[in-house]
């Protein structure tokens, strides 16, 4: 009888409910968007830091991790050969290739700049450059001896081109200065511009010399699904148990990401704030306004037999019925909008620290709408709440006396 009277009551009152339910079904599409939005954006960079740079899980001494970005190459795994064996037979992986990191100096014959080098296995490697876009020139290949690629930034600042020599200056192991003469057979720009400014690949072979070392720093893992990482992150630990190295995901070696997320995670948590005090203030008007005008029939209930806490549950039940159908109304519309603009695209500007644009989508996630619908519901019932309160402390000779 309860929702009868309710669903009645909303019917009644056709102009004001309308006008609640677009204010609830804005407010719940608003956010279904909006979230959607952003975590695309999480997928979009982590995806291109993941085929760019880092790959999905990353395996070396702990020191390498905490404190070996000026010298990586005082890290070194004795036996990466045998890492590599170990780490492939894991369940997802579908490369593994073994890194040697780097510091130095590049110079063009005039100039030189301090960079970071990576000596990779140009065939495995060529698997990890998805989201790499090549200039000029070419990718590396196993023909390679001493070619390199720079990076965009680099090779702006040095003006260099495909086919260019450049000498790579680096420390040897044992302290000593040691040079190598490359030819440029490609200039790359990755989703980091900053990486870009200093970033340099070379064969592993030829930075095995250069260092003088023939072992390697980092195992690089890329898994068949990102969302394997967790999973094969602990089966790798697992699998290298007693070694003394250790598994980092990708989250962990990008900081970059972690930082993004953390920043626009509460950007996002203070839009659902702003959205739930929109839907709570946009509703409550009606409310008070729908209260105020009923006031006599309230009286008139009371005055029949029926308790103040049936006209506080009228009243609530009403709002309840107003928030499930403006806060299904705006999923429904959410999700129609977010396919609809899924397909067309939408072209987003360079993020910060990044040379390239891409085109977003909005993804449709059920964490997302459900909360999303939560708080149209409950915005909507809490609007409702002090409404309701008022109207049971009104005297039913005072809620008579206001019938027109």
């Amino acid at each position: 009888m309860l929702l009868q009277l309710a669903a009645r009551n909303l019917l009644r009152h056709r102009a004001r409910a309308g006008t609640a339910l677009a204010a609830i079904a804005a407010g719940v599409m608003s956010m279904i968007l909006a979230g959607g939005l952003v975590q695309d954006m999480y997928t979009t960079l982590g995806e291109a830091l993941i085929y760019s740079q880092s790959g999905h899980l990353q395996a070396g001494h702990p020191a390498i991790f905490s404190h070996g970005s000026r010298a990586p190459e005082k890290f070194l795994i004795a036996a990466p050969e045998r890492v590599k064996a170990r780490l492939s037979e894991m369940e997802g992986v579908t490369h593994v290739m073994a890194r040697l990191s780097f510091s130095g100096l590049l110079n063009n014959g005039k100039v030189d700049l301090p960079i970071i080098g990576d000596g990779v296995e140009p065939e495995l490697e060529a698997n990890l450059a998805r989201s790499i876009s090549m200039l000029s020139g070419r990718l590396l290949s196993g023909r390679d001896r001493n070619g390199i690629l720079v990076g965009e930034g680099l090779a702006r600042a040095l003006q260099l081109e495909v086919g260019d020599p450049v000498t790579v200056v680096a420390s040897t192991l044992d302290g000593a200065v040691n040079t190598g003469d490359f030819e440029v057979v490609g200039v790359f720009r990755s989703f980091s511009k900053e990486y870009d400014e200093r970033a340099v690949r070379l064969p592993l072979a030829a930075a095995q010399d250069l260092v003088g070392t023939i072992g390697a720093n980092l195992i690089v893992l890329l898994l068949d699904r990102t969302e394997r990482t967790s999973a094969a992150a602990a089966a790798a630990g697992t699998a290298l148990a007693g070694s003394g190295l250790a598994v980092k995901r990708w989250e962990e070696v990008n900081d970059f990401y972690a930082n993004t997320v953390a920043l626009y995670d509460r950007q996002l948590a203070v839009l659902r704030v702003i959205m739930l005090f929109m839907v709570l203030l946009g509703v409550a008007n009606a409310v008070n306004m729908s209260v105020f005008e009923r006031m006599s029939e309230f009286g008139t209930m009371r005055a029949l037999g029926n308790r103040s806490g049936f006209v506080v549950a009228l009243i609530l039940t009403e709002c309840l019925l107003l928030g499930v159908a403006g806060a299904l109304v705006g999923a429904v519309a959410g999700s129609l909008l977010a396919v609809v603009i899924s397909a067309i695209g939408i072209p987003m500007p360079p993020p910060p620290n990044s040379n390239a644009g891409y085109t977003a989508q909005i993804p449709l996630l059920p964490a997302i709408v459900a909360q999303s619908f939560a708080i149209g519901v409950t915005s909507t019932l809490l609007s409702g709440l002090l409404p309701a309160l008022k109207a049971r402390r009104v005297g039913i000779v005072d809620a008579l006396r206001t019938s027109f």
